[in-house]
């Protein structure tokens, strides 16, 4: 059973925006902190955006700063990710991440995939 499923993704031409919804379920979505991780072709994944338990924090990539936001629903089970502004480097597999306050659980979706291009 997958805890953790992305939508949301596309194709867009640059300076477009995108949506990503990631939507949890099976677990205390309010206690666990939720991140977006990206995975380029030939390249790591990295952190994109994060935010705390009740949404108090934030933290961003800096080339995604400015362009990217992160926000949860906790009455939803749902965290997004608003991209403006898309550039052809955030063409990417996106990928939502649960982790626990204690660190004991850590969730992943099986991404979706994000094209930048004209």
């Amino acid at each position: 059973v997958q805890l953790v499923v992305e939508s949301g993704g596309g194709l867009v031409q640059p300076g477009g925006s995108l949506r990503l919804s990631c939507a949890a379920s099976g677990f205390t979505f309010s206690a666990f902190h939720m991140t977006w991780y990206r995975q380029a072709p030939g390249k790591e994944r990295e952190l994109v955006a994060s935010i705390s338990e009740i949404g108090g924090r934030t933290n961003y990539l800096d080339p995604v700063k400015g362009r990217f936001t992160i926000s949860r629903d906790n009455a939803k089970n749902m965290v997004y990710l608003q991209m403006n502004s898309l550039k052809s480097e955030d063409t990417a597999v996106y990928f939502c991440n649960a982790v626990s306050s204690t660190g004991t659980q850590n969730y992943w979706g099986k991404g979706t995939l994000v094209t930048v291009s004209s």
